[in-house]
């Protein structure tokens, strides 16, 4: 059985990554610009605080860890009073990704990775903009070792560190996620959370398994032991959209990856993907899409 969420990773394209260290004493305050990116951050020592736009300052400590989901722009300080200075400035980033500014007592550790190929609405309209994973939770050891392992990798430029980079940003992910759910819960965390209940992630994993397959309702609920009406309802609840809608998009996404990969004919995608016709499949493509196959396969190929 194919894993859902290793599925969905499938066609994430991580273009992009880069570790950083902030190391910075005495009082401050920096503020970050917003980045199309999944950016992490730990505090290795000291303590302060992070605001983002709209919302109260969120207070960080020693050993938390913090998801930024399409960073919004940000300021990290200790002192909320200051005026903020620009943090990017104190990076010389051909120099070093690590910056210091007027000593050590506070050292933070982030990772930014930037998602590329069209699929990073997948991940990223499932997370909130900013995810707490605190020292206490055994996960937040977990992601600062992973991300001082990277810092690692990265400053040493040793061969095959472009591969170790993208797989070492899957683990991050994958262990950020794994501690979202397991502090929201399921019916808090859309499909991600979704995978982890017991009837819902098996009919999420069918579909992925068979995403051919002339999958109906009714299929579904009996294969996983529920009442047709009570799987539709639970299946929205988790997941945020309808059984055949969730097919549907999922077979698009596919389909979008395909014509931006590989040399396939329309016609042969619409059958593999369950499809009684060409236009059938183009008039769904188009739903999700807003514009045709055929369409997209041509501007896929001048990107």
């Amino acid at each position: 059985m194919i894993d859902p969420f290793s599925d969905v990773f499938s066609l994430l394209d991580i273009e992009s990554a880069r570790c950083t260290r902030f190391e910075v004493g005495g009082q401050w305050a920096f503020r970050f610009p917003a980045k199309p990116a999944l950016k992490f951050v730990a505090v290795l020592r000291g303590a302060c605080s992070i605001v983002l736009p709209d919302e109260p300052p969120f207070a960080l400590v020693a050993g938390d860890t913090f998801l930024l989901a399409n960073a919004p722009a940000y300021v990290i300080a200790n002192d909320l009073d200051r005026e903020p200075e620009d943090g990017i400035a104190f990076f010389d980033w051909e120099q070093s990704n690590i910056a210091r500014h007027g000593g050590d007592e506070t050292a933070l550790i982030g990772g930014s990775f930037v998602i590329g190929g069209g699929n990073a609405r997948l991940l990223l309209d499932a997370l909130p903009p900013f995810i707490h994973i605190p020292a206490s939770d055994r996960a937040a050891a977990l992601l600062s070792t992973t991300l001082a392992t990277l810092d690692g990798e990265l400053e040493a430029g040793q061969i095959g560190s472009t591969l170790m980079t993208r797989r070492m940003g899957d683990i991050l992910l994958v262990q950020a996620l794994r501690a979202y759910v397991g502090r929201k819960g399921a019916a808090e965390t859309g499909w991600i959370g979704a995978l982890t209940n017991p009837q819902i992630g098996v009919a999420i994993s069918l579909i992925h398994n068979r995403p051919g397959h002339r999958w109906t309702v009714n299929e579904l609920a009996t294969r996983i032991g529920m009442s047709r009406s009570a799987f539709a309802q639970r299946f929205k609840e988790l997941v945020g959209t309808a059984p055949l809608d969730y097919v549907t998009r999922w077979r698009m996404y596919r389909a979008r990856e395909a014509l931006r990969r590989e040399d396939v004919s329309v016609a042969g995608l619409a059958a593999a993907l369950g499809y009684s016709s060409e236009s059938a499949f183009g008039n769904a493509f188009k739903r999700v899409f807003g514009r045709a196959p055929k369409r997209y396969w041509s501007d896929a190929k001048v990107e």
